[in-house]
């Protein structure tokens, strides 16, 4: 079954290869370092600096891009796509509130949160990768990458979490986060901890 995009420029029949990663490779780095930025923040001893803003910033943006692009393909490549695609997005949704103002009491939950996130998410993008071509995959990943730089960097659980309304709100609201990111001075990108999650 093939995974509908948005138009795109015809590609060249024989053989073409798009460049980029497939969404694939690309959630699974992004789990990776999500889940180790967090078990160093629940763990004793000393957080890393800025590592809960860095966090909230970048848990964000990723929820925001699988949102637009993953849950979408994974509803149009799979059947009975829809019960799994809901509990991910009520589970996407605790996350985000659980996110707001993230203080050390909550860190816990926020494991737990994302931990059932991951879980839930893999699977689903292992079907992904049954269903789908590697280059619908890899072009889904360019898009889930694009969308990540215009995220929001906060967490607005209110905002819609479904296409197409998604995919007008959140850069618009993302603008508006990074400006105050910028006049604040906050940390949002993993690479300015001290010692960024192993990739």
């Amino acid at each position: 079954m093939s995974v509908h995009l948005p138009p795109l420029p015809p590609t060249p029949a024989d053989g073409y290869q798009p460049a980029g990663r497939s969404i694939a490779a690309t959630i699974a780095e992004e789990h990776q370092q999500l889940l180790s930025l967090t078990r160093r923040l629940v763990e004793p001893g000393p957080d890393p600096a800025h590592g809960r803003e860095i966090l909230v910033a970048a848990l964000s943006r990723h929820l925001s891009a699988e949102e637009q692009y993953l849950l979408p393909a994974v509803r149009q490549a799979l059947a009975d796509a829809d019960s799994p695609v809901g509990e991910v997005l009520a589970g996407d949704a605790a996350l985000l509130m659980a996110l707001r103002g993230l203080t050390d009491d909550r860190l816990a939950m926020v494991a737990r949160l994302l931990e059932a996130h991951v879980v839930a998410v893999d699977a689903l993008v292992q079907q992904l990768c049954d269903a789908a071509t590697e280059e619908e995959l890899i072009r889904l990943g360019n898009r889930l990458e694009i969308a990540e730089e215009a995220a929001p960097t906060r967490p607005h659980p209110g905002m819609p979490h479904t296409p197409p309304w998604n995919r007008i709100v959140e850069p618009a609201v993302g603008l508006v986060d990074k400006f105050r990111d910028a006049v604040t001075g906050r940390h949002t990108q993993l690479s300015e901890l001290a010692e960024p999650p192993q990739r």
